[in-house]
């Protein structure tokens, strides 16, 4: 996050006299964003909401952007989603809660644990002083008391692989060409049958936008929800295949990890229009963004499948800024 008052005053004189959003749009942005530097400070003092080290399990698999309502309407068709409970999450946005939830208050607990992740924040909360891409804010915390890369027991950032639009790891085209959740998936069996670490923690970047599975009108489709040329009913209907598609991915992972106790969960969740708010936003405490759910199972190694994904080298990783840029951020 940059800090900077005259960043933010400029920027908000240029997005009122350039955006195409309604005058009350533009006329609400410069204040929120001096309500985020106010609430970026006091919850780096406070913590808000749960943070997953206060909670016990041994495999965490978080669902990036999962609602909890949605995986309630979809529960009924996996057989491991017994009960949806939910907590709130420390953060609206993947950049709150990295910054919260791998604090070194826990890092005890982070020495033990191994991170698989897709979301490309990593870097620029573990290594690059947490600047994110967002909006600059006039006030806020210039630093958080964050853990390092090398203080994970196992740090495997999948987002950092740069695959050929052929390859068979690739899913969708234009707009919603991105990794297959497989490529995760096959990481993390791997990772999980050599590791001797106590905990694991597994990322999936979906059900997140983009859409690959969706016509090419709804693979990035919140400008158009907003624009109000697509439905709710029929980006709501992508996003819960976008799930659907994470969610078998999930089956897949419980069949081939022995875990005793596992967790389902989300770093934040979205928005469809509520109170005027879309995707996620940082520093939204409404339910939708910051309610995720919690839901408990277990996972036992059948042994019936061999993943072939290979590990990412640095002679084929992709920047960081290009898959933001893919995941809408920047």
């Amino acid at each position: 996050m940059t800090i900077s008052f005259s960043d933010w005053l400029s920027e908000s004189i240029e997005h009122f006299r350039t955006s195409d959003r309604s005058v009350v749009s533009r006329i609400a942005r410069p204040p929120y964003y001096v309500y985020v530097g106010a609430f970026l400070t006091a919850t780096q003092q406070r913590q808000y909401g749960t943070n997953i080290f206060d909670r016990e399990w041994d495999t965490l698999i978080v669902l990036d952007a999962c609602r909890v309502d949605a995986l309630r309407e979809v529960a009924d068709e996996y057989d491991f989603i017994t009960q949806v409970n939910s907590i709130t999450s420390v953060g609206s946005t993947s950049f709150e809660w990295l910054n919260h939830t791998f604090s070194a208050e826990y890092l005890e607990d982070i020495q033990e644990t191994a991170y698989i992740t897709g979301n490309g924040y990593t870097e620029r909360v573990f290594e690059s002083d947490g600047h994110t891409g967002h909006a600059p804010i006039p006030f806020g915390p210039e630093n958080y008391n964050v853990v390092d890369s090398s203080d994970f027991g196992y740090l495997e950032e999948l987002w950092r692989v740069d695959f050929e639009d052929s390859s068979e790891w690739i899913i969708g085209s234009g707009d919603g060409r991105r990794v297959n959740p497989r490529y995760t998936t096959d990481r993390t069996i791997q990772a999980i049958r050599n590791s001797e670490l106590d905990r694991s923690i597994v990322h999936y970047m979906y059900p997140h936008d983009p859409y690959p599975l969706a016509g090419e009108s709804l693979q990035r489709p919140f400008d158009p929800l907003k624009a109000g040329t697509a439905s709710r009913d029929d980006v709501w209907g992508a996003y819960l295949d976008n799930l659907k598609l994470v969610l078998d991915e999930v089956e897949l992972l419980l069949e081939n990890i022995d875990s005793e106790r596992v967790v389902i969960t989300a770093d934040h969740g979205e928005a469809f229009g509520e109170y005027g708010f879309y995707r996620h936003v940082i520093g939204c405490p409404i339910p939708c963004m910051r309610r995720v759910p919690w839901v408990k199972t277990t996972a036992t190694d059948k042994g019936k499948y061999e993943p072939t994904a290979p590990k990412y080298s640095l002679n084929d990783s992709v920047a960081v800024q290009d898959r933001l840029e893919q995941l809408g951020y920047l």
